[in-house]
């Protein structure tokens, strides 16, 4: 796998979807994201969520930007993710939800060769695809909504997508202990979340919605520690662009931030 850029993916045109959303957006991946995505102007409702807006830091320093909404929302909590459903669906209207980013992780150390925990273990799994899944048939009537906005059979970000942040970690056949540490509960999070995001192609092609599972790379961020390879502005930056670039070329498939693909 490559890692850098592609002239023929920066070549392709860039569309602009009117709403977003993105989870775990108070720091990291998430945050970067939102920053990103608000340099285009063509974006006309960004919806941030996170766990505790009032310690976000970072993220409360862009409430000045209005189309920038803070929610909080607890992607373990399924009384948390309805009550942001009906606000979302305020916010939206008619237009619906032309993306959703499933951005929100955690990483909890785990290893064969060590204690065993099946909460640790649980809790990796319910937060990085339980949740996911959870969040995405929640939000799923605002996103086949947004489709249904667009004639044709057109499939691409602007129209509806579900975009969900992996890892190379995610990769079975890449697993050749290039990542070393604690990581086994962190890995079948990732490649269930990977399941998941397949599976989700599989079953709403039929509405013409978009589904794509992305690695941001190894950033210096709580979760990637300050020996990882790029900062948040360098991996967000080229991950936004390339998320507006997505279309039916890309459904259903597994890329790292240059879209590139990445094997299962």
């Amino acid at each position: 796998m490559r890692d850098e850029s592609d002239p023929e993916v920066e070549a392709r045109p860039q569309r602009i979807p009117k709403t977003v959303m993105v989870t775990g957006a108070n720091r990291g991946i998430g945050l970067g994201l939102v920053q990103h995505f608000l340099e285009y102007d063509a974006i006309e409702i960004l919806i941030a969520t996170c766990r505790n807006p009032e310690k976000a830091e970072e993220l409360n320093k862009l409430k000045g930007d209005k189309r920038l909404h803070i929610i909080a929302m607890d992607v373990d909590d399924d009384e948390s993710i309805k009550k942001v459903f009906e606000e979302v669906s305020e916010l939206v209207s008619s237009n619906g939800l032309n993306v959703l980013i499933n951005n929100a992780g955690i990483l909890l150390p785990y290893e064969v060769d060590g204690q065993i925990c099946r909460k640790t273990m649980l809790k990796q799994l319910e937060t990085n695809s339980v949740s996911v899944a959870i969040v995405t048939q929640t939000f799923l009537g605002l996103l086949k909504k947004a489709s249904s906005n667009v004639s044709g059979e057109d499939v691409r970000i602007d129209r509806a997508a579900i975009i969900n942040i992996s890892s190379t970690m995610a990769s079975i056949e890449k697993n050749d202990g290039c990542f070393s540490g604690p990581m086994t509960a962190y890995r079948m999070s990732k490649s269930a979340l990977n399941s998941f995001s397949r599976q989700s192609y599989m079953e709403l092609s039929k509405y013409n919605i978009l589904v794509v599972s992305f690695c941001p790379g190894w950033v210096r961020t709580d979760m990637g520690g300050e020996n990882a390879d790029i900062d948040v502005n360098e991996s967000t930056r080229t991950l936004s662009a390339n998320i507006l670039r997505l279309d039916s070329r890309n459904n259903g498939l597994y890329f790292d931030r240059f879209l590139h693909p990445i094997p299962n």
